[in-house]
């Protein structure tokens, strides 16, 4: 007796294949819709035309003859600056990762007593490469330098224009 063809091997194969194919590609999708991709800057004009502004920034720090002493242990950040800035000045100081957005940390410092911007951070910073911005509260100056984790000692970080 000749059995039906839902009981047979071959049609179930032959329509498997397609549903997995089908399958596939709702969840390729929903990878490509759920996330945005945090590298691409939405006003990328306005990113560009303050790129001026930016450079503008570094030579004055250039001029002051800013220097920073960075040293980050048991997930405090110690920085000490020589130049010409104003003492007692707070500070703002940016780690920002090269790929992984939500790593980055945005820090406001204030000197303690002997002058060292002491903050200790919520979550440790993650070994590898990162990008540090120091700059003034009323962004007269600024000092950046790509950085690598972790730092033995302290790390030197001289302003150029």
């Amino acid at each position: 007796m000749q059995r039906h063809w839902y009981q047979q091997f071959w049609p179930w194969f032959l329509i498997v294949l397609p549903l997995c194919a089908v399958a596939a590609s709702l969840y390729t999708f929903y990878l490509a819709s759920s996330g945005a991709d945090s590298m691409v800057v939405d006003d990328y004009y306005k990113k560009g035309r303050a790129y001026n502004k930016d450079l503008s920034e570094l030579k004055r720090a250039a001029e002051l003859k800013m220097l920073a002493k960075l040293s980050y242990q048991d997930d405090q950040v110690s920085i000490t600056l020589v130049g010409g800035h104003k003492a007692g000045e707070a500070i703002k100081v940016n780690f920002t990762h090269p790929t992984l957005e939500k790593e980055d940390h945005r820090l406001i410092m204030t000197t303690d007593g002997s002058g060292v911007y002491r903050q200790r951070l919520d979550s440790q910073l993650i070994k590898g490469n990162w990008n540090l911005q120091i700059e003034a509260m009323d962004g007269n100056w600024r000092i950046q330098k790509r950085i690598s984790l972790p730092i033995n000692d302290q790390l030197l970080i001289r302003a150029e224009s």
